[in-house]
């Protein structure tokens, strides 16, 4: 899905609130795939290469993190378990897509109602930072890894579990193979200094989530967007209940004698 190329260095600059960043290069990251472990990984063990067996478990632990949001996630998932489980190759190790299933971590990288999404060169469609998970490489590091390399920032907190999953066949330039896809969400500002790939990328630019191009993105973003925002009602809830509480024991406190 991602195909890499040497880039030259430029100046910071900041992208502004839906607007296009065309012709900003910047240096990749030196850092091998087998050294980009998240340092979530690399307290547990030590850094490196994880051994299949082990992928494999911190896959499919990734995987049952995931609430389905509907019948068609429900028949994703299953299908991402059936085939983690199988003992089939998970990484791509030939471009363009060989095998012709794989993983990949897609990294939507979200403030509030935005969303920060890429004019993918290859794909021809707008979509979420990310790429091919590399072998032996945690999916929550190459959220890490794809975020320095292809936008030019750390992520600003720890990587949470992955919100979606799907399996989808790809369209574009490489079109034909079928992408097993994890779901993450990174919250920045829109304020963040962006430096993105364009030898990948067109264009860089936030949409609010109800202007994101759905005829031009993938098959699944509209579901996506959804469980996206059910999930943030659900935070916003808690937030008011937690304050209301605090406020009340805040009134308790000053009654008592």
């Amino acid at each position: 899905m991602i195909i890499r190329r040497a880039m030259t260095h430029r100046p910071t600059v900041r992208l502004k609130p839906d607007a296009n960043l065309i012709g900003i290069r910047r240096r990749r990251s030196t850092l091998t795939p087998f050294g980009a472990l998240s340092s979530l990984v690399s307290r547990q063990r030590p850094l490196g290469a994880l051994s299949s067996d082990l992928m494999r478990e911190h896959v499919i632990a990734e995987l049952a993190c995931i609430e389905p949001l509907d019948a068609i996630e429900r028949a994703h998932l299953d299908d991402a378990l059936a085939w983690v489980k199988s003992g089939a190759p998970l990484y791509r190790v030939e471009k363009p897509a060989t095998p012709p299933k794989h993983l990949v971590a897609y990294v939507a990288v979200v403030d509030d109602q935005s969303i920060l999404l890429v004019d993918h060169r290859n794909a021809q469609l707008w979509l979420p930072a990310g790429g091919h998970v590399e072998p032996g490489e945690h999916p929550r590091s190459t959220v890490e890894r794809e975020l320095r390399e292809e936008l030019g920032f750390a992520i600003p907190h720890a990587v949470e579990p992955p919100l979606m999953v799907t399996c989808t066949t790809t369209v574009g330039l490489t079109a034909g193979h079928v992408d097993v896809s994890l779901w993450y969400v990174v919250r920045a500002s829109r304020e963040q200094p962006i430096h993105f790939d364009t030898d990948e990328f067109n264009a860089v630019r936030w949409f609010a989530l109800s202007e994101v191009p759905l005829e031009r993105t993938d098959p699944h973003m509209s579901r996506f967007l959804a469980k996206l925002k059910s999930r943030q009602a659900i935070g916003a809830r808690s937030t008011t209940r937690s304050e209301g509480e605090a406020n009340r024991t805040g009134v308790e406190l000053s009654t008592k004698p």
